[in-house]
């Protein structure tokens, strides 16, 4: 990553349960390849506006809490005693507390989903709401086992958006630092099929796809010069950007995403695609914002 970042901790969310746990091994790999320390964050928070308990019940509380962010730093100096542990234990909801920590951090780690919400939740609150409002990339790590293959993969969509491109720059960063390939993915939706909102007049199509894909494959390899040692690939497919990105990224090491493309509403912080892949993909997202 770059010079300016040097220094910034990996900062992972972490709660005792098996998403936090697997967030945190996530997060012990990313800080040992870059050089980093990673920062063990817990969240404590009271759900009422009031405090119908006594101070003892309170403090209590907070030694719980405390103890929780205490097992997770133990955790991690077992997994990865080469990396530098460091922990902050917060006070608010999750989503603020971690999104208040990752101002400073590298990159930020979650599990999909924490200890709260029931048993059928595919993504929990701070999964979407910190990625949606972050600064910075925010890696999401799904409860499903590693790809068998030791191949690094980095699968990317890139639909020219400010967000893509930023997306398409991280997936390149990443694979640099663990020697493997980008996979980069444009959608295309036929004008005129019925999956297009707004058929337009006069207009051909089949220019339109091929000007489309023609830009898409040179903006991918000017992107990719800044890495030229990283195996870049490039493909341009007729497809609901959905179910191709999470069928191309099935047994990826990385699916990496803008935080929103060029069809998300305005209103809307995290495109559908990105809160699709949430829910959906079989390996970790990284959801990242545009530039500065």
């Amino acid at each position: 990553m770059s010079d300016g970042y040097a220094g910034r901790p990996v900062l992972v969310g972490y709660d005792d349960s098996p998403g936090s746990h697997q967030a945190l091994g996530w997060a012990l790999d990313a800080a040992r390849i870059r050089g980093l320390p990673v920062l063990v964050c817990h969240a404590l928070h009271w759900p009422y506006a009031f405090r119908p308990v006594t101070h003892e019940i309170m403090a209590q509380i907070e030694h719980v809490a405390l103890t929780v962010v205490e097992e997770g730093v133990r955790r991690a100096r077992e997994l990865a005693p080469d990396v530098n542990v460091l922990q902050l234990l917060g006070k608010g909801t999750p989503a603020a507390v971690i999104l208040e920590a990752g101002r400073d951090a590298e990159l930020t780690v979650l599990g999909s989903r924490g200890q709260g919400g029931f048993d059928s939740l595919q993504v929990g609150s701070a999964a979407v709401q910190v990625p949606a409002h972050s600064a910075r990339p925010v890696v999401i790590v799904r409860p499903v086992p590693p790809p068998s293959s030791p191949e690094v993969r980095i699968v990317v969509g890139l639909d020219g958006s400010p967000p893509s491109l930023a997306a398409f720059d991280f997936a390149l960063d990443e694979a640099a630092l663990r020697g493997g390939t980008v996979q980069a993915l444009c959608c295309w939706t036929e004008c005129g099929s019925s999956a297009w909102q707004d058929p337009l007049p006069f207009v051909d199509s089949h220019a339109l796809r091929r000007g489309a894909e023609a830009r898409f494959r040179e903006v991918a390899s000017e992107l990719a010069r800044r890495h030229p040692e990283v195996p870049v690939m490039t493909a341009f497919v007729a497809e609901r950007p959905q179910r191709a990105l999470i069928e191309t990224a099935q047994d990826a090491t990385l699916l990496v995403l803008g935080s929103r493309g060029n069809e998300s509403p305005a209103c809307l912080l995290l495109g559908p695609v990105t809160q699709t892949a949430l829910r959906e993909a079989r390996c970790p997202v990284a959801v990242v914002p545009p530039a500065p």
